[in-house]
């Protein structure tokens, strides 16, 4: 029996791979390298997302955790790939006045992906990852859970998986918590034990995105104006990547009372503000929809996550004919945004998930 363990040099993938050699496991070390500059990996998230990387000592932390656990190391060079797929949509989608989540956008179009392809080419029977989260399998299929450890869950990130993707899967972390996995890995004497986890973009130095989008797409970020809904300038901006649906920090303008973003128009440069309560949506369109099951659930009640660290609010939802999916919420959430993942849950279960592309106040 042969693993594939994706190693991030965090603490989790590092505990995922001893497990697998405490099971009998033949284990080969895997770790992607997706950005010129990061120098590290993104092939597991031991971080919280949206943060989804790594910095440049993560390849070598990976490879000297291989070294103690006495398993192969291999390195796969993902640049070009990471960048037209990930880094330049993320781009692209606060152009548009969108708020992406590239951990998301790196899992459903390369993370996986490759490592399954890696896992082929080495002769492995199971890709093996740290992500705290759950695969359980039955007559009915594979089943993708929450994590036992709720506040370290990231099942929210996973939905895109399938049951031929889950078939070859496994999480051996899954039922434990975070404090459980940092001290199995200090018992095993690995440098990970003690490492702090990452909360910043592998491809942004210093966690700043907004500085980021101008040094790659200076030509793009223009300034414009900060308007209330009836049209009335109240302020200037420098650019709309500044800016996301429900922001209220950092607005730069003095109304009298508390105002928050509620709309961007990319093509006019222009922010909206509106009160609190502008910020309700009765439910929200998605897009790009899978499911766990590689089919809709039975029945249409299901609780929806549309961020990763919010609760997942009851709601039903219905097909389109144009392939989309309508969410309507049992009561109207906060901020809903565009760009982000709406993920469907039926308890700890993850039904599956799209991306959503508006918030309709009414429905």
């Amino acid at each position: 029996m042969r693993a594939l363990v994706a190693l991030s040099g965090g603490v989790d993938s590092s505990v995922a791979a001893a497990l697998m050699l405490e099971q009998g496991w033949d284990v080969v070390g895997v770790t992607l390298t997706l950005f010129e500059g990061a120098g590290g990996d993104l092939t597991n998230a031991d971080r919280d997302p949206p943060a989804d990387g790594a910095d440049g000592a993560d390849a070598a932390d990976a490879g000297s955790i291989a070294a103690r656990l006495n398993v192969p190391h291999h390195i796969v060079d993902c640049v070009d790939e990471f960048t037209e797929a990930v880094v330049d949509r993320f781009g692209d989608a606060y152009m548009e006045g969108l708020t992406p989540n590239p951990c998301i956008e790196c899992n459903r179009r390369v993370r996986f992906r490759v490592l399954l392809e890696q896992t082929a080419l080495f002769g492995c029977d199971i890709l093996v990852t740290g992500h705290h989260a759950r695969v359980r399998h039955d007559a009915a299929g594979f089943h993708l859970l929450r994590a036992t450890d709720t506040g370290k869950d990231q099942s929210y990130v996973l939905y895109m998986l399938g049951q031929e993707e889950l078939a070859r899967f496994r999480l051996p972390i899954g039922e434990m918590t975070k404090d459980q996995v940092r001290e199995r890995a200090g018992r095993l004497g690995l440098r990970s034990a003690s490492k702090p986890d990452s909360q910043d973009l592998c491809f942004v130095s210093e966690g700043d995105y907004r500085r980021f989008l101008r040094e790659r797409l200076p030509d793009a970020v223009r300034p414009g104006n900060i308007v209330t809904e009836d049209g009335e300038v109240v302020g200037r901006h420098e650019g709309i990547i500044d800016y996301t649906i429900g922001q209220r920090r950092r607005l730069g303008i003095a109304v009298g009372e508390p105002r928050y973003v509620v709309d961007i128009k990319p093509a006019e440069a222009t922010v909206v503000v509106g009160a609190k309560r502008r910020l309700l949506a009765a439910g929200c369109r998605v897009e790009d929809v899978s499911f766990v099951a590689g089919r809709p659930p039975s029945g249409r009640d299901v609780g929806v996550k549309v961020r990763y660290r919010s609760t997942a609010a009851p709601a039903t939802i219905a097909p389109e004919p144009e392939g989309s999916w309508r969410v309507h919420f049992e009561r109207a959430q906060e901020a809903v945004t565009p760009g982000q993942a709406a993920v469907f849950y039926r308890g700890e279960e993850v039904m599956g998930g799209g991306t959503i592309v508006e918030a309709l106040r009414e429905l």
